[in-house]
């Protein structure tokens, strides 16, 4: 996986080549055993010599990125929760790449961290080297994953929308793609990308969301969490409830660890406003639908996964609970492969799929 596993830990001045001044290096026998990653770090020996042209030691790839992670982030803590080290740890980097280049690189506050002109300077021209190294880590996992499947993890709202009709067609799109699904809430989601678990994930989020520093994430369509009521049901004569009606009405919702449930928590307590105690908490949005349909009850879930489902939207008044879906990448690299090709099958579908305002009714 791009910027995830091993590729952390290549180093552009080779430091298994390295000696100590004054001691004769000791020739390896041709018996020993070659140390575990060595053949990926090839391609990075050869990108850079061991001594640069200064004069010294050229800096590892790892401090370049977290230089690199600790600039587009702004906060070492995001930084260090990116490169999945502590926060001494990533310090202790940046500090001895400071002592290679022997100038100040960051300029550290109480707010974050920003850029000092010289380590802009190094910035710019580390991006393009990791973006290169990156596209080769593409190439690597690309080669190992040839013949298996795209490992895909996506929220269960996203799955019993969008997702499941994309994968449905995948034969009639690419054949020859093969794709092993993991549905889960999207905060797991996320954790399988960032940990190098999936290749690729489709996640809820909600607006002004504290970012997730493990992974990138690009909009595919947007959502919103919406009051509905199974036909039968008195509310069906009706085309929108009021607040306090909502509010002191029991529902069907999803479980404290679905994206739906934290994005009407979210809201809610901006607002100062408090609902009523779920009627049930469901485990996935088809268990949310047969409950509300066994309790006659309304239900409070994406608008997504009540397409084609019997149920009336219920619009509240003045209050919304808006989200979207997107894709979730990791923090590093492109997606190619088979991996771009069901990235784009998943947008087309999740264009095909957007429900208009009203499309449960």
């Amino acid at each position: 996986m791009p910027g995830v596993g091993p590729s952390h830990n290549r180093r552009l001045s080779g430091a298994a080549t390295e000696e100590t001044p004054g001691r004769p290096r000791k020739p390896r026998s041709r018996g020993s055993v070659v140390p575990p990653g060595v053949v990926r770090e090839t391609y990075c020996q050869l990108m850079a010599p061991t001594t640069s042209a200064h004069g010294g030691r050229s800096p590892d790839i790892i401090d370049l990125r977290s230089l690199c992670a600790a600039a587009e982030l702004g906060s070492l803590g995001r930084a260090a929760i990116r490169l999945h080290i502590s926060q001494p740890a990533l310090s202790k980097r940046l500090h001895n790449l400071e002592a290679l280049v022997g100038v100040q690189l960051l300029e550290r506050s109480s707010h974050g961290v920003k850029l000092t002109p010289a380590g802009r300077r190094l910035y710019e021209q580390a991006r393009k080297l990791l973006q290169q190294a990156d596209a080769i880590d593409e190439v690597i996992s690309a080669v190992k994953r040839a013949g298996g499947p795209v490992r895909l993890a996506a929220s269960h709202s996203a799955v019993d929308g969008f997702v499941g009709e994309g994968l449905g067609k995948l034969g009639q799109a690419d054949g020859r793609l093969r794709v092993e699904l993991v549905s889960a809430n999207s905060s797991v989601v996320r954790d399988l990308v960032a940990d190098g678990r999936a290749d690729l994930g489709v996640a809820a989020s909600r607006p002004h969301h504290t970012p997730y520093p493990g992974v990138r994430e690009l909009p595919v369509t947007d959502d919103e969490v919406v009051c509905a009521v199974p036909r039968g049901h008195p509310w069906c004569m009706r085309d929108r409830i009021s607040l306090r009606e909502f509010l002191r009405t029991p529902m069907v919702m999803r479980d404290v660890g679905s994206n739906s449930r934290w994005t009407v928590d979210a809201v809610l307590t901006e607002r100062g406003l408090q609902a009523a105690a779920p009627l049930v908490e469901a485990a996935s949005p088809q268990a949310a639908r047969r409950e509300a349909h066994a309790h006659r009850a309304p239900i409070l879930v994406s608008r997504l996964v009540l397409t084609g489902h019997d149920f009336h939207e219920l619009p509240i008044e003045g209050l919304r609970f808006p989200r979207q879906f997107v894709l979730v990448l990791p923090a590093y690299g492109e997606p190619a492969g088979d991996v771009a090709r069901l990235a784009e099958l998943l947008r087309e579908a999740a264009s095909d799929w957007a429900p208009r305002d009203g499309a449960a009714r």
